[in-house]
């Protein structure tokens, strides 16, 4: 996945979780926040932070704030950006013969359902996947965790893809990994136990645990 137009900026403030204040040019100005996320973490004031610039002229905020650098290292924090790096992943993939995003499935939209053809026997079904994104962008000694807010909708689709299992699907929950230097994701107890609780739950019950290590630039994040 690739940005345009990316201008490197100085973190103020955030008011709310849509806006933040920011400083380009000598100037205070406003932008859009990609993430309703806490990032707590990330966004300190005087922290370098990127911006994408809009579009849209006629737009109020005139940029999105896409990404920051922590340690010296830029973290991509764009909510947007884990199902955009795992379509174009899926598809370069070559192994399923349908990638299907907002699959309606149970009670929820899980982010992609695969199918893919099997080998053995071309008439039979093919095997069916599930697979629900999430992006993780907290990272505390070398160990992401997630969610950095609590999150019903994170736990409703753990008990879906844990149902799904029962019924024949191959069921993932895959965790983008929005930085570099981090290996594994693990549910943020702490923070939302529910989220932990439902994780463990499908993760005995057989549903596959997936990390994506990506690629993170200031204008761009991709999947290794």
């Amino acid at each position: 996945m690739k940005y345009k137009n990316i201008t490197p900026a100085k973190f103020i403030s955030r008011p709310n979780r849509f806006i933040a204040n920011i400083e380009l040019d000598g100037k205070e100005l406003s932008v859009h926040v990609k993430n309703t996320g806490r990032c707590r973490e990330l966004l300190i004031p005087g922290c370098e932070v990127y911006l994408e610039k809009s579009d849209n002229p006629e737009r109020k905020t005139p940029y999105d704030l896409v990404a920051v650098k922590k340690d010296g290292k830029i973290i991509n924090i764009d909510s947007q950006a884990p199902n955009a790096v795992v379509k174009e992943y899926l598809n370069s993939l070559g192994e399923y013969s349908l990638v299907k995003p907002e699959y309606k499935y149970g009670d929820s939209r899980i982010d992609f359902y695969m199918e893919k053809e099997p080998d053995a026997a071309p008439d039979a079904e093919p095997e069916r996947y599930l697979m629900e994104v999430k992006g993780c962008t907290l990272f505390r000694d070398g160990v992401g965790y997630f969610p950095d807010a609590p999150t019903e909708r994170g736990a409703k689709h753990l008990r879906e893809l844990t149902v799904a299992v029962k019924k024949g699907y191959h069921a993932m929950i895959a965790f983008v990994i929005q930085g570099e230097g981090i290996l594994e994701v693990r549910p943020n107890t702490d923070t939302d136990p529910e989220f932990a609780k439902a994780f463990y739950k499908a993760q005995k019950t057989g549903v596959e645990v997936v990390f994506y290590k990506c690629k993170v630039t200031a204008d761009s994040i991709v999947i290794e």
